[in-house]
């Protein structure tokens, strides 16, 4: 998962730099990349199984058990066709996360988001670490008709900040 992060990692050029992983000790790096590779998958899972997926995050707990935290979508309004609200439902995991970040050591949200630039869908997964370490990254996704199945294109870093751990 960590040999090709996409342009951001390759376009470097020094040479020195090999990845995200050299600027945060090694516990912190796996254990956010288990958090995006869990994230990733689940999502992914979700959209084979269900057409989509609903905003979740996950936990590494102290003990380094991961556990998946999700909450409710507020009931949708009238006339929105069932449509519920994303923002909402990360903002509450936000919370939820912020209140309880005793519990556990690392975090991620894992939401479906609109890539605007490629006009296309894409799981977008943001860890944090309590010692401060943050790292996301964007998977694109497209649903085939003629094969009824999903498309996945190159998983990538994107920019992120910390949400969890911000006193």
């Amino acid at each position: 998962m960590t040999e090709s992060m996409g342009p951001a990692t390759e376009e470097q050029g020094s040479g020195h730099r090999e990845s995200w992983r050299d600027s945060v000790p090694e516990g912190t790096a796996t254990d956010l990349e288990n958090l995006l590779g869990t994230g990733v998958s689940a999502a992914q899972e979700q959209l084979q199984r269900n057409g989509g997926f609903l905003p979740f995050a996950l936990t590494v707990q102290n003990d380094g058990e991961v556990r998946l935290v999700a909450v409710s979508p507020a009931d949708a309004g009238e006339g929105s066709d069932g449509d519920f609200d994303a923002e909402a439902m990360i903002s509450d995991l936000t919370a939820l996360l912020q209140q309880n970040r005793e519990d556990f050591r690392a975090a991620a949200i894992v939401c479906d988001i609109l890539l605007v630039e490629e006009d296309s869908d894409a799981i977008h997964v943001a860890a944090e670490h309590r010692d401060g370490s943050v790292f996301a990254a964007v998977l694109p996704y497209a649903a085939n008709a003629g094969t009824q199945t999903w498309e996945f294109g190159e998983l990538s870093a994107d920019a992120s900040e910390p949400a969890i751990w911000v006193d």
